[in-house]
């Protein structure tokens, strides 16, 4: 089978080029605060968010309450989060970040910003803002709806 051309390549086919290109880059610079991106995108939404439910967390990272509790579990023994009880609901425990976490996270979220500018830096102001618009569009027109606003700890 002969090599695909830029001609043979499809809007699908190029759009799925560059998300592997962005999770590549995003992989590499959470291995560089020595987390997967998994637990990156943990960390953002507890910078985010504050302290949160286990179960939230979960929800707010789309996968399971057995993985979210898997990846809370790296991050505790790493000292980047801690577990307390909830104090509304005794069976439920809220999850949060420590200061090393804390320190982690900003880092984190500082080496994305600086990935990102250099990945859509070789773009125009004009052509950054049309891609922001189309894919923002794109992502409303099927994206499951964002979960409820967390209960605070």
């Amino acid at each position: 089978m002969a090599p695909e051309t830029a001609q043979d390549e499809t809007l699908a086919d190029v759009f799925w080029a560059v998300a592997r290109l962005m999770r590549h880059r995003s992989r590499r610079t959470a291995e560089g605060f020595g987390v997967t991106p998994g637990q990156a995108r943990a960390l953002r939404q507890l910078a985010q968010h504050g302290d949160l439910r286990l179960s939230a967390l979960s929800e707010w990272l789309r996968i399971a309450p057995r993985s979210g509790t898997e990846v809370v579990d790296a991050l505790e023994e790493r000292g980047l989060v801690r577990r307390s009880p909830d104090p509304d609901d005794r069976r439920a425990t809220l999850v949060g970040l420590t200061p090393a976490g804390e320190s982690v996270a900003a880092g984190l979220a500082a080496a994305q910003r600086a990935e990102a500018d250099a990945f859509f830096g070789t773009l125009s102001p004009a052509d950054r803002e049309a891609l922001t618009r189309i894919l923002t569009g794109l992502r409303g027109t099927d994206a499951p709806a964002e979960p409820a606003a967390p209960p605070r700890g």
